[in-house]
């Protein structure tokens, strides 16, 4: 048995604990830059709730609420130039992945400069790096867990990843109730991204026995809660489940990445077609399961046993319309004609994926049979 584990994150996991947010945030710094959207943390109670546990702590904080659903550098470049002015030594996310994706951006263009050129670069040693609290809102993109930040560079029309290790959250503070907030198009996208980090994860050529446990526990959770995410999306243990469904696909990231369908639906953030990273990922899988599944047989039938038995193409199907993401790529906007923007952005390690030799010809095949 082989395992390699990277576990820089501590994690504060259960219904309630929004309200520790101040005490534990205490040890990293004592002026945060609290970095949201403009929506359903408003809304919900939950900004005000974060703001009277770091001020009931003696922390200081600054509220940069400006994050968009596809997050770009230029708001992270705000964000940064809001956290230098206000003196700010720990930078917490609230919300979904792009949220806290920008608040880890935000803690390199403090000590990197401008965002916009970081994009699509692997880091080295960051000099003083600023620590970052996340508190996740949405169950699904576990970038609470990761050492990356997706965004999108405009001048280059580039979405991709900042990565490295400093920017690992040094806590993840996950409060399941705080997805209550969520609307029921969020909540869908982000258990198709979840579902499919857990997929990704278990065939991957980086996972080990560690990271295809966690994957399986976290498929079994959400084929467990499917009817339930949209039905009855208030129920506690159903919140529970999916946010502990969404850490561990985050440590499954976090260790084995992802593969071909993460680097497909990365490439089409700088077309300008509004289309949601979880609804991409579902146009995608049924694609890449038919090209994927002859390569790794064994190993996506133990994923059809994880989500109840069957076939796998028939049940990553029933979860799609258990959710509300079916349907190509067309219906969100991509034609023929985005095809070869779309491979031309494509980055990122392609050999993570159980299809070997992965060339232009395979994904163009993908992309359009995706259509």
């Amino acid at each position: 048995m082989i395992i390699n584990l990277d576990l820089p994150t501590s994690v504060v996991f259960g219904r309630g604990r929004l309200g520790e947010l101040g005490r534990r945030t205490q040890p990293f710094g004592t002026s945060a830059l609290l970095v949201c959207g403009r929506g359903a943390v408003r809304r919900h109670g939950i900004l005000d709730g974060a703001l009277k546990s770091l001020a009931d702590a003696g922390i200081t904080a600054t509220v940069f609420d400006a994050v968009l659903p596809e997050p770009t550098a230029t708001e992270a470049d705000l964000a940064v130039e809001a956290a230098l002015r206000a003196g700010c030594d720990v930078i917490i996310g609230i919300g979904g992945g792009s949220a806290i994706d920008t608040a880890k951006a935000v803690a390199a263009g403090m000590r990197l400069g401008p965002v916009g050129p970081l994009v699509g670069r692997t880091l080295d040693r960051i000099p003083g790096p600023v620590p970052v609290v996340a508190v996740p809102t949405t169950a699904g993109s576990g970038a609470e867990m990761t050492r990356g930040a997706i965004l999108t560079d405009p001048r280059r029309g580039l979405k991709s990843g900042i990565r490295g290790d400093d920017l690992f959250p040094r806590l993840a503070l996950v409060d399941p109730l705080l997805a209550r907030s969520v609307p029921a198009a969020v909540a869908a996208d982000t258990a198709f991204d979840a579902l499919a980090h857990a997929v990704e994860g278990y065939v991957a050529r980086r996972s080990d026995d560690f990271t295809r446990w966690c994957a399986g526990r976290a498929l079994e959770l959400l084929a467990r809660r499917r009817d339930a995410i949209l039905r009855t999306p208030d129920d506690p243990a159903t919140r529970d489940d999916l946010a502990f469904a969404a850490l561990l696909g985050g440590i499954v990231v976090a260790n084995a990445s992802t593969c071909l369908p993460h680097r497909l639906q990365q490439a089409m953030g700088g077309l300008g077609v509004p289309i949601s990273h979880g609804r991409g990922l579902a146009a995608l899988y049924p694609v890449w399961l038919r090209h994927a599944r002859p390569h790794a047989g064994e190993r996506f039938a133990e994923i059809a046993a994880r989500l109840g038995g069957g076939d796998v193409h028939d049940l990553v199907d029933r979860f799609r319309g258990a959710v509300g993401v079916t349907g190509g790529l067309r219906a969100s906007g991509i034609g023929d004609g985005h095809v070869d923007a779309i491979l031309a952005a494509v980055s990122g390690n392609l050999d993570n994926d159980p299809i070997p030799e992965i060339d232009e010809g395979r994904l163009r095949a993908i992309v359009r049979e995706a259509l």
